[in-house]
């Protein structure tokens, strides 16, 4: 396996990481090797980083599983290979950071499974939502039939993967795709300009927004309620708490950890 310095680069600025991935012979496909260099990014990241900015480089964010790389494999692989994508997704979504991703052309998808583990996707003009797999004969296998499905619902999704659907930047911000859909050049300036503000916050509070919300979700409605109870009272007692509701009655802005 090549070193994971050849599939991704990671920029570092003060609370802010931007990982960039470099596949550009590929639309930044998604294979193996790119798998753990994104794996092995996330484990690798300072303590200080809060947020990261996931893009791609040569105009697209990713364009899903390299095919020239699918070989023939028995369910037991298949099923190791799959959950080994779901582990590096669940990095990305629950490993304790913010993630916002900065997209452009290729959203296709291992690349869409990709940008629904994050917390804030930023869609350009050029880009372009797909899940191809039907019309391939094959089948999702790194989280859309959770994360996307769960965007979506199931039966935009079955629709969308029956006929190989593709939807633009605006069609995907009106769908919860993306969450801001921008002009040409303004992904990454926007996604910058978010993380300093989402690095700003309390770390408690973002760590608990990260974690909690999608997981009561799942939950049931009595289950959900205690449970947010529970995290409500685990942040008001951090001293950033205190901090900023000291500093909404001073009339000033907080200074958290």
């Amino acid at each position: 396996m090549s070193a994971p310095e050849q599939f991704l680069t990671t920029a570092l600025d003060g609370h802010i990481a931007t990982i960039t991935l470099i596949r550009t012979d590929k639309r930044n496909a998604m294979s193996d090797g790119l798998i753990a260099a994104l794996e092995a990014a996330y484990a690798g990241l300072p303590k200080e980083i809060r947020v990261v900015i996931l893009t791609g480089a040569g105009g697209h964010y990713c364009s899903g599983l390299d095919l020239s790389e699918h070989v023939a494999r028995s369910a037991e692989e298949g099923v190791y290979h799959s959950r080994n994508w779901h582990r590096v997704m669940d990095m990305i979504q629950f490993g304790g950071r913010v993630t916002i991703s900065a997209m452009t052309g290729a959203v296709i998808g291992g690349g869409l499974e990709m940008a629904a583990a994050t917390h804030v996707r930023i869609a350009e003009p050029s880009v372009m939502f797909q899940l191809p797999e039907g019309r391939r004969g094959i089948f999702v296998g790194g989280g859309a039939s959770v994360r996307v499905g769960r965007i979506l619902g199931p039966d935009r999704m079955v629709e969308m993967m029956l006929t190989g659907r593709k939807y633009n930047a605006d069609e995907g911000l009106s769908l919860g795709l993306a969450h801001y859909s921008v002009g040409a050049d303004e992904a990454l300036p926007l996604a910058r300009k978010l993380a300093e503000q989402i690095a700003g916050n309390a770390p408690m509070s973002n760590y608990f927004m990260v974690q909690a919300l999608s997981r009561i979700n799942d939950m049931s409605r009595a289950d959900g309620l205690f449970t947010e109870s529970l995290c409500a009272a685990l942040v008001q007692t951090t001293p950033d708490a205190e901090e900023g509701l000291r500093a909404f009655l001073e009339k000033r802005a907080p200074v958290f950890r």
